[in-house]
């Protein structure tokens, strides 16, 4: 980590290496959570498809605004990779709140003939699940988060069913017993939170796939830790704990927020809520816009450059981080230039990201499968569900990766 402790020490420093980014926009902050897409037309605006920026702690990135060169970044690992070591190390505070931009040894994270490997594995392990058995147990978990308030008339969708909702089904496919499922989704919401008890909560997790790492090696069963287990391109266990561990996490948030951010266009907009008991459009294309208008991960971290290079007008160092924003690109008017129109069934997105380092398409598959048979449960047990305060009220968790509601309050008739 760094000596350079002081923010006069910082500011001097990036003065000196990072021209470029001396006044550069903070990617955090009220100005930017107040409207980040009003944020990004203004960079866009300023300078084109790449901008210099400044994470939290004022620690310079690129960040990537246009869908051609996010396409180019993600399609190029031997120039942009996620291995190769960030030139403002020194800078990073030894407290910095984004430590696990760094940290991780997943499979997102390794490069080459090792990221083949594992991504084989996990695509293998992930494409094994029964669909059918899925979306019956998908059903099931919905309707027994249902169950918990549907007397009430009244829920907050997101911590009640969104945030629940995926883990419970990650658990099961997994493996991990129904009856410490409990457990492992409130250290998955701790750990998401990033608050000073996440590295315990990590820990708990990373203890929980190691004991089930062991059990599946001695009795393999159907189940999705067993298929990484015992496949014959299986890494060895430091990375199989941090394979498992991405696949419990990748398939959390981004899922949650998918379902929070789909049922808030089904109550909000007019062409979704003419009535949620017949004549709207499906649940399927509610969700497809989501992913365009508002892709639950938002932004794109931990891409560097592996060699120095010329990128959107700007020469990028050799060391230098990208942020890639998805929200951007997906608003860049050079593939939109009606924003109003309706991108209909164009799956041009890159929600799941694109290139080597995409999410597997079976994971994609598992996300969409948990998070529509979650919302079409909530319409058909609560088909005359209604947001309980106005659509302006609603806030946004203030996140630079993610696009997800605070909160998601609603009211229906008790049932």
């Amino acid at each position: 980590m760094t000596d350079l402790t002081t923010a006069m020490d910082r500011a001097s420093v990036l003065a000196s290496r990072y021209p470029a980014h001396v006044g550069a926009a903070r990617l955090y902050g009220d100005e930017f959570h107040r409207d980040a897409a009003g944020f990004f037309r203004e960079l866009r605006a300023r300078h084109g498809a790449v901008a210099p920026a400044l994470l939290e702690g004022d620690l310079p990135v690129w960040l990537v605004l246009s869908y051609r060169e996010m396409h180019y970044v993600l399609t190029r690992p031997e120039v942009f990779d996620r291995q190769t070591p960030w030139n403002a190390l020194d800078l990073v505070p030894a407290d910095w709140s984004l430590q696990w931009i760094l940290g991780s040894a997943a499979v997102m994270r390794s490069g080459g003939q090792e990221h083949e490997r594992r991504s084989t594995v996990l695509h293998d392990a992930l494409g094994a699940v029964d669909q059918l058995e899925l979306r019956s147990r998908c059903e099931r978990i919905a309707d027994l988060l249902i169950d918990e308030f549907a007397a009430t008339g009244r829920a907050e969708l997101m911590s009640e069913f969104a945030l629940r909702m995926p883990v419970h089904v990650v658990c099961w496919l997994l493996g991990i017993p129904l009856d410490e499922a409990s457990a492992v989704v409130r250290d998955l919401i701790v750990l998401m939170d990033l608050t000073a008890e996440a590295p315990v909560a990590y820990g708990r997790l990373l203890a929980r796939m190691q004991d089930l790492i062991r059990q599946r090696r001695e009795r393999p069963t159907f189940d999705v830790a067993s298929g990484m287990v015992n496949h014959p391109l299986a890494a060895p266990d430091d990375q199989l704990v941090e394979d498992m561990q991405y696949v419990l996490t990748a398939g959390q948030q981004p899922t949650a927020y998918w379902i929070g951010n789909t049922v808030r266009l089904l109550l909000t907009d007019a062409r979704f809520a003419m009535t949620l008991a017949g004549g709207r459009r499906s649940v399927g294309q509610a969700m497809g816009e989501v992913l365009w208008e508002d892709p639950p991960l938002a932004n794109l971290s931990a891409y560097w450059a592996a060699r120095t290079c010329q990128l959107g007008g700007y020469q990028v160092q050799a060391g230098d981080m990208l942020v890639l924003s998805i929200a951007a690109a997906h608003a860049d008017p050079h593939i939109r230039p009606d924003q109003a129109a309706s991108v209909g069934g164009n799956q041009a997105h890159l929600a799941f990201g694109h290139g080597p380092h995409r999410c597997p398409f079976p994971a994609q598959e598992l996300s969409e499968v948990i998070a529509e048979t979650a919302i079409e449960v909530l319409l058909d047990r609560l088909p005359d569900l209604s947001l309980a305060v106005p659509a302006a009220e609603l806030r946004w968790e203030e996140s630079l990766w993610m696009r997800g509601l605070a909160s998601l309050p609603v009211t229906f008739t008790p049932a």
